[in-house]
């Protein structure tokens, strides 16, 4: 009897189950992040791509697979910054407005969510009020133009971070 489960214990393969775990917990936590504040949430699923092709050869992410999902981690981050910027521009912001938008995303990125929120509707306002000379009525205007913006650029990260996920178990599972 004994043996039997010593047989049976040794026959699994632990490296696969290791792999695949470390690969789903990315990748969940990935998703996570894409709405929650403080996780880069398509930069983990990117690494679990990787860390999968590294950890699993045998299920491993083509390199076609590995470079749609580093074109869909760039559209991800590019919507996150110019959304705001779009946003305020729909509802009427000058260049200096539309600037602060997206210096204020730029500095706001490696805040997470809540920088990705509040850096872009702080820098819009302050070039409109301070370098575009507006009244705070106009800046306040176009600054609710960037947090429209910001929302819907959201959703389209949730969208790129989703296609992320398709796109790695379609090249791990089938290709």
């Amino acid at each position: 009897m004994m043996e039997t489960l010593q047989n049976l214990w040794a026959g699994i393969d632990w490296s696969m189950i290791g792999a695949w775990s470390l690969t789903l917990a990315l990748i969940g936590v990935g998703i996570l992040g894409t709405v929650l504040p403080l996780l880069p949430g398509p930069l983990l699923i990117f690494i679990a791509g990787v860390v999968h092709t590294l950890l699993r050869p045998e299920s491993a992410v083509s390199m076609t697979g590995l470079v749609l999902m580093g074109v869909l981690l760039a559209a991800a981050y590019a919507v996150d910054i110019a959304s705001g910027a779009v946003g305020a521009k729909w509802f009427g912001a000058s260049k200096q407005g539309i600037w602060g938008v997206l210096i204020g995303g730029l500095l706001g990125l490696p805040l997470g969510l809540p920088g990705l929120i509040v850096g872009p509707i702080a820098g819009g306002l302050i070039g409109e009020v301070a370098f575009a000379k507006r009244e705070w009525k106009e800046g306040m205007k176009s600054t609710w133009g960037s947090v429209v913006g910001t929302g819907v650029g959201m959703v389209a990260r949730i969208g790129l971070s989703l296609a992320m996920v398709l796109v790695f178990f379609v090249d791990a599972l089938w290709w």
